[in-house]
This record gives C-alpha cells, sequence and structure tokens, in this order.
C-alpha cells in the first residue's frame, strides 16, 4: 500500500466510521492512505439499512460443491444469478438476454478466466493483451503473473500494430481516469473483455444498456461489499463461458456458496429499494450518486485553491436511469501536479497522503489515482491538506 501501517492506513475500531476529525484535532499526523479502491464510503448506507441484509445460513447448508447441475456454471447459486438479471434489467446498465452468467471470486478472477478462455491452447505464440493507457494497474502484474504460455501483456493498446491475434481489455469508465471508452484495435482476429464495473449510476449516465460479448461486474463497486468477493461476467459465446467455468473450477473448484448466498441477498435489497420509490433513504443509487456529487464539488473546490493540480473535465450525459442529465462522478480521481512538478506521488506523499503513481497506469509520474470512495473522516481530512499544500 506504498508505507504505513494498518493503524494509519484505517480508521480506528474504537470510533465510529462516521465521525469526523479536523486537521488540527489529528495533528497532521495520520497516513491518509488514498492508494487502494476500498469501498467503505458505503458502510454508513449499510449501517442504516439495519438488518434488511441479515443472513442466516444453517450448518447443514451449503455442503455440496453443487449448486445447479443444470447449469452451464454449476456452482453458480441460483438465487445469485436471478438477482444479478433483476438489477441489470431495473438499472438498465447491461443485456442479459442470451447470456451466460459466470460467478467468479471477484472481478480479477473472472479477468484470468477470461484470457484463458480467449487463448487458444495450441498457439505458437503467447496472445498479445493490451489496454489504452492509462489502463487500470493491476492489468499488467495480473496477466504476466504466472508466465502464462498462453498470453503475455502487450502494453498500450493505441500502439499495437502487431499482424496478430490480440485480447484488448476495454475499461468503461475507466480507472484510472474515469472517461467511457471503447475499443481502439480495430483488426480482424482480436477478441475484447469489457470490464464494467463502474458502469453505476452512482458513478456515470447510464445511457444505454451494454450490450458486449463478455462483460465484467462485481459486488464490490456496484455495492460496496468489497470483501464478499463476488463478481460475474455476462458471456454471450457458450463455448468461452465454459472455458471460464473450467478455469474457475482448476483454480478454485468453484465459489463460496456463503458469499454468493450474501451477495444474493444484497443486491436483492439493492432492487427493492430501487423499486421502493416511497422511501428514497433505501435507494443505494441515490445515496451514491449525492455523495459522489458533494466529494467531487469539494475536491474541485480544493484543487482550485491549491493552484497545483488538475483534474479532467467531463462531458455531461442524459442518464436513462435517472432520466436527467448528469455528470461523471468518478470512482478515482486522476489528479495531475501542473508545472515543475514531476513526481506527483511524492509530493503528496510528504503531506502524509498515499495515491497510486500514474506510472503504473502506463502514464506519466506527474499523474496520480486517488480514491473518493473512503470513509467520511478520510476523505475530509485529505480535503482539508490537499487544500493547505504549498510549495
Amino acid at each position: 500500500m506504498g508505507g504505513g501501517s494498518d493503524q494509519d492506513a484505517h480508521v480506528s475500531k474504537s470510533s465510529p466510521s462516521w465521525t469526523t476529525r479536523t486537521e488540527a484535532e489529528d495533528g497532521g499526523t495520520r497516513v491518509i492512505n488514498l492508494d487502494h479502491g476500498d469501498p467503505t464510503m458505503f458502510e454508513r448506507f449499510w449501517q442504516k439499512m439495519g438488518d434488511k441484509c441479515t443472513l442466516v445460513i444453517s450448518g447443514w447448508q451449503s455442503i455440496s460443491y453443487f449448486s445447479d447441475v443444470g447449469n452451464l456454471c454449476w456452482f453458480l447459486e441460483p438465487e445469485l444469478g436471478r438477482e444479478i438479471t433483476r438489477l441489470h434489467q431495473l438499472v438498465g446498465n447491461a443485456v442479459t438476454e442470451d447470456r451466460h452468467i459466470v460467478v467468479g471470486t471477484g472481478s480479477t478472477q473472472l479477468l484470468q478466466a477470461a484470457l484463458y478462455a480467449l487463448s487458444p491452447p495450441d498457439a505458437s505464440e503467447p496472445m498479445s493483451v493490451v489496454s489504452s493507457v492509462p489502463y487500470y494497474s493491476s492489468y499488467q502484474p495480473l496477466t504476466n503473473y504466472l508466465k502464462s504460455g498462453l498470453y503475455k501483456w502487450a502494453g498500450d493498446a493505441c500502439s499495437f500494430n502487431r499482424d496478430e491475434p490480440y485480447i484488448e481489455l476495454v475499461t468503461s469508465p475507466n480507472n484510472p481516469d474515469g472517461f467511457m471508452r471503447q475499443p481502439v484495435v480495430n483488426r480482424s482476429g482480436g477478441t475484447v473483455v469489457h470490464d464494467l464495473a463502474y458502469y453505476w449510476p452512482m458513478y456515470t449516465a447510464i445511457t444505454s444498456p451494454a450490450d458486449n460479448d463478455l462483460m465484467l461486474f462485481t459486488v464490490s463497486k456496484c455495492t460496496g461489499h468489497a470483501g464478499t468477493r463476488i463478481g460475474w461476467a455476462l458471456v454471450k459465446d457458450k463455448e468461452v463461458a465454459k472455458k471460464m467455468t473450467e478455469f474457475i473450477v482448476l483454480n478454485t473448484i468453484g465459489v463460496s456458496k456463503d458469499s454468493q448466498l450474501r451477495a444474493a441477498k444484497i443486491i436483492g435489497v439493492v432492487s427493492d429499494g430501487c423499486q421502493n420509490l416511497d422511501n428514497p433513504d433505501e435507494h443505494l443509487f441515490q445515496y451514491g450518486r449525492r455523495l459522489m456529487t458533494e466529494r467531487w464539488k469539494r475536491l474541485r473546490d480544493a484543487v482550485n485553491q491549491s493552484g497545483l493540480f488538475s483534474l479532467p473535465d467531463f462531458p455531461s450525459n442524459f442518464c436513462n436511469y435517472v432520466s436527467e442529465v448528469t455528470e461523471i462522478q468518478p470512482a478515482f480521481a486522476w489528479l495531475k501536479c501542473e508545472g515543475d512538478i514531476e513526481d506527483c506521488e511524492s509530493l503528496l506523499r510528504g503531506h502524509k497522503i498515499l495515491t497510486r503513481n500514474g506510472k503504473q497506469f502506463g502514464a506519466s509520474t506527474k499523474y496520480v489515482r486517488v480514491s473518493m470512495l473512503d470513509r467520511d473522516e478520510t476523505f475530509d481530512l485529505f480535503i482539508e491538506r490537499l487544500s493547505s499544500i504549498r510549495l
């Protein structure tokens, strides 16, 4: 996490997570860790929801490896499959008809399963995997980690000009810069994996249902339950879905039923809130949208006050889900240091703010990625400290 102890990086367990603390009270000693994307900002919403997501699993339940032997993904709990389909239909962010749902231990495992499924086992050379700069920082290490003979990292999609098969990873909205993305490599022999972890109404306008051959989603950025470790893929091609399932079976012999049942319960509560228009306090996406709107306004004010930084400007689009024009409000801020500052990460670390260096995303060290998803207390301290930086 780039330095700092667990105590520095997390809110003390002895105080409520919503307690705010000023810089003066803090004494400027606490390390603010915004390197990771831990979505703890959702804690407050779920605390207010009380026992609505409480789930009791008896000792005799979930003993078998198998969930639905008639399903291609035989370890997918039917209840989770139904709730995933229901949520996408309510939000309108993805086509689920004629798609196979493959569940994974987060979208990270599903990405690895997709690379395995899309790479021919008998090719003379590993399949090239590319993504446009700035790309998600984990793509390169995940692709190269096993030193697989099936696929290899080939860098920036914008500069990929080899006449050979490839896999392009498209994150939309993009992590780290928040912009909507489309594939950029336009030649035959390629396949595309669409990582749509952030295509939810709190982060961006839902302009149309995504209708791609292979789409990845995750509970962590949809509901905030990163610790549940559940993601899912919507896959059009039956053979690709089979091979992805095969990878997960070889990797972990399926996915935890307990996690799946908890995820199904949580997603069901989110869907119920979407339909219960009489009680907006139970509407997760409205809550998230309000919070992100406030946070982005405060961040832009702080950046303008400092004069040392800049942020991207985003277009506004009509959101079909909320039936109004909305702005992009990403889960991460792609912050740039202006002028002669070449290492933005080091500058912020000197003020006890931990961020992720732009170099890890294939970009300049003048950039850093800053998580917008931490607890209120952490975000308040970050804004106060950022506003006070002077050279």
